[in-house]
């Protein structure tokens, strides 16, 4: 396992961890979700699952609200949420008990177990680390305006991404603030703090408080 996978995600909190296993950075999973999920499907247990439409896998413990649209391929995992007029657009997985809230988005992303986007907020090419959280009206940006290859930084590590659209990745109990951007190849570190209202660009390290461009702190 690389030591960037390590530093950002605890694998055991995902039923998709064979799909990182052998990959160097987190982002790499997601050219391959699609086909993973139709794959991930058929090893479901029946007793815990079923299976409303081909390509759609929910667990028989979930709640997904009669508003909630939900588009394949999904595998939602057991115990999660999903509340009024969640819009899941396919190639996605959503982890136990994880919350997918009041008219938000997800396309093309990885929610690992517990995360919480629960209010207004869209998540597109995007992996989300256990405990991880969105505040309300908080976004991850997935193309350049320019619409070039999206650059993403780990550490001290900036390279091309060789993708049109990514968005962030978050590391575990990532805390996102409300009405924040997360720009295209946005990483936040393990444990990391997003003030509200925040656009962030590049790399935030772990255990740290993200203020403003140019202002970051130390938690401890």
């Amino acid at each position: 396992m690389s030591e960037y996978m390590t530093s950002l995600l605890s694998l055991e909190h995902t039923m998709a961890a064979e799909l990182f296993s052998n990959k160097v950075y987190p982002h790499e999973a997601l050219s391959e979700l699609k086909e993973y999920i139709y794959e991930a499907g058929k090893r479901l247990r029946q007793d815990l699952f079923y299976n409303p439409e081909p390509g759609i896998w929910i667990a028989k413990s979930a709640s997904v609200a009669d508003s909630a649209c939900v588009s394949g391929p999904c595998i939602i995992d057991e115990e999660a949420e999903l509340r009024h007029c969640a819009f899941i657009r396919g190639s996605v997985i959503i982890g136990r008990g994880a919350v997918v809230g009041n008219s938000t988005e997800l396309k093309n992303s990885i929610l690992f177990d517990g995360v919480q986007v629960p209010h207004y907020n869209y998540i597109g090419d995007s992996v989300l680390g256990y405990k991880a959280h969105m505040g309300a009206g908080a976004i991850t940006s997935n193309v350049k305006s320019d619409k070039s290859l999206v650059s993403i930084s780990y550490g001290g590590e900036k390279f091309c991404s060789g993708l049109k659209k990514l968005g962030a990745i978050l590391g575990d109990q990532a805390e996102i603030g409300c009405g924040s951007v997360l720009n295209p190849g946005a990483v936040i570190g393990r444990f990391s703090n997003v003030y509200p209202l925040s656009s962030v660009r590049g790399y935030v390290p772990g255990n740290s408080i993200y203020k403003r461009a140019g202002e970051i702190t130390n938690k401890y």
